[in-house]
Formats: C-alpha cells, sequence, structure tokens
C-alpha cells in the first residue's frame, strides 16, 4: 500500500478575503491566473474541467465541487481524464486584519501513478507564489 501524499500550503495575501475568495470561485477570474475552466461554478456537485500540462504531456482534469462554504473554503475532486487515482483539492481562507491567509491542501496525490508529488508542489507553489499574488495585485 503506498504511503499517503498530500501538499500542504499556506500563504499570506495583502488582499481581503473578498478578493481572495472572488480569485479562486470566479471562472472570469480564474482564468487570468489559474486554469481556463469548462464548466466551473462554486456549487456543490458542478462538474468541471480544463487541459493542462507541460508540452507534449497535456492531460485533461476532471473536478466536480463536493464543499463550499461561501468566502471561507471550496473543495473539489481532481482527477485526469483516463488515467487512475482521484484527490482532493481544498482551498481555505482565513481573514488576518486587512490580510488574508490561505490554506491549499491537495491530498490523494498517493493515488496517481503518473503524476508525482514533486510535480504538484512545483506547481502549487507557481501559483501561490507568483500568478495569485500578480493577479490580486494588479485587481487592486
Amino acid at each position: 500500500m503506498k504511503q499517503e501524499q498530500t501538499v500542504i500550503m499556506e500563504r499570506v495575501y495583502s488582499a481581503p478575503v473578498a478578493d481572495v475568495w472572488h480569485a479562486i470561485t470566479d471562472r472570469e477570474a480564474m482564468k487570468q491566473w489559474y486554469f481556463d475552466t469548462t464548466g466551473f461554478s462554486p456549487e456543490v456537485g458542478a462538474e468541471f474541467s480544463f487541459s493542462a500540462g507541460k508540452e507534449g504531456h497535456k492531460c485533461v482534469h476532471l473536478c466536480q465541487v463536493t464543499e463550499i462554504i461561501p468566502g471561507k473554503k471550496i473543495s473539489y475532486s481532481w482527477r485526469y481524464e483516463g488515467e487512475e487515482g482521484n484527490s482532493l483539492l481544498t482551498w481555505e481562507l482565513f481573514e488576518e486584519g486587512v490580510n488574508t491567509r490561505l490554506k491549499l491542501t491537495h491530498s490523494g496525490l498517493e493515488t496517481f501513478t503518473i503524476h508525482k508529488k514533486e510535480d504538484f508542489i512545483a506547481g502549487w507553489t507557481y501559483f501561490l507564489d507568483t500568478a495569485l499574488p500578480k493577479f490580486l495585485t494588479v485587481k487592486s
């Protein structure tokens, strides 16, 4: 049996919770810094997909929203078309004065055979340290 693999990352942004929530739950905002999703809606049961990956190895990601607490938390399943495995991605927001602490948890990575934890760490580091802060700065 494979050992459980989870990526947990926390970042603090100089932006109110409402702005960060908008960035992670509004399809048009997400397109600017995250992925161009098809069918995304911040509602439990909403299914959506997007294509992403390295040149020559694009994967279709299949996701379904599993939990939502407006302004605080959104979770969705995350798997790949035609591949084994299913994971869970959770975004949680915490107000810290005028700032927002974001906690990202991506669990179930051990269920994938092709995708490695290191790849997820690299990807989430880019999104949390570069793409999202840039989007939030441009927005404000």
